[in-house]
């Protein structure tokens, strides 16, 4: 089989001034694609602005012979959003591909959670997703083509003490890329996400030991496949570290049934109602209703 490529295509990469977006660039780069390297260069905690990272990885990208231009645009400000598509239409002429990857950490116990923690995590992360995803989403229904792939967390999925502003912006992306996938289908736009396990300033400090066998690199792969013309699937979640890739995915069990339910029911059933003996995975919520007819017999 071909190798994949990227020749004529044009990738968006948030957050790409180093760490998971730099190595995302730097791959779909040296596979073709001309990319918009977007960063604001802030810290960790998104505090700050200096365009010399995003620069650094164009740069490099460019001294390996690809092709990509740097935009120090904040991706949480609707016109920021249109301001990094816009810098790849300017400089390449279309948008195929946008990874959505720029983030920041304010962590804190829940109880301890204020206004200027929450906002700006959820300002970068899910709404940073919408503001640049929504003016690329237009010229790729134009089109007739994209590839989206957002950057979510076990953090959301599974949950992770102190990170409740985080966990809550990560798992509204899946929401989101489950939303997306369905309206892009007849427009031949895929909408996929990742889970990553990958060493990065925002990570190293909590992954202890592990985060050695953590390399970026080992992330971009995935998102690469994702973002490919030929990718299978839309609307799916895959958790990607060290090398391992597998899948998350929306389990509803069997379940119980009673027309005429009661508390008592419930109490008495609950154990039966949580058996994942025979559970299924619903495409959608029409699934789900299919599956709660069948169930009333109807």
């Amino acid at each position: 089989m071909a190798d994949i490529g990227f020749d004529g295509q044009v990738a968006i990469v948030t957050g790409a001034g180093g760490g998971l977006g730099r190595e995302h660039a730097l791959l779909l780069a040296s596979r073709g694609a001309r990319v918009v390297v977007n960063d604001i260069g802030g810290s960790v905690h998104g505090e700050g602005n200096d365009r010399g990272p995003a620069e650094a990885v164009a740069r490099t990208i460019r001294d390996l012979g690809g092709e990509a231009v740097a935009d120090a645009h904040s991706v949480a400000t609707p016109d920021g959003g249109q301001a990094i598509v816009d810098t790849a239409v300017e400089a390449f002429g279309r948008v195929d591909i946008v990874v959505n990857n720029a983030g920041i950490l304010r962590d804190k116990a829940f109880h301890n959670l204020t206004p200027e923690l929450l906002d700006p995590v959820i300002d970068v992360h899910l709404r940073g997703a919408f503001h640049v995803t929504r003016p690329a989403w237009v010229k790729m229904r134009e089109q007739g083509y994209g590839r989206v792939v957002s950057t979510s967390s076990n953090s959301g999925i599974l949950g992770n003490f102190g990170q409740s502003n985080y966990g809550a912006a990560k798992m509204g992306l899946v929401g989101l890329t489950r939303v997306l996938a369905a309206e892009g289908a007849k427009y031949n736009i895929k909408v996929n996400a990742i889970a990553p396990l990958a060493r990065t300033r925002m990570t190293e400090d909590l992954m202890g030991a592990a985060a050695a066998k953590l390399d970026p690199a080992l992330v971009s792969p995935v998102v690469a496949f994702l973002a490919h013309e030929s990718v299978p699937v839309t609307g799916e979640v895959y958790t990607v570290g060290g090398g391992r890739v597998a899948r998350f995915f929306v389990g509803m069990t069997p379940g119980y049934t009673n027309p005429e339910l009661s508390v008592e029911d419930v109490r008495d059933h609950f154990e039966q109602i949580r058996d994942e003996t025979g559970y299924s995975v619903p495409a959608g919520p029409g699934d789900e209703l299919k599956a709660l007819m069948e169930a009333l017999g109807q």
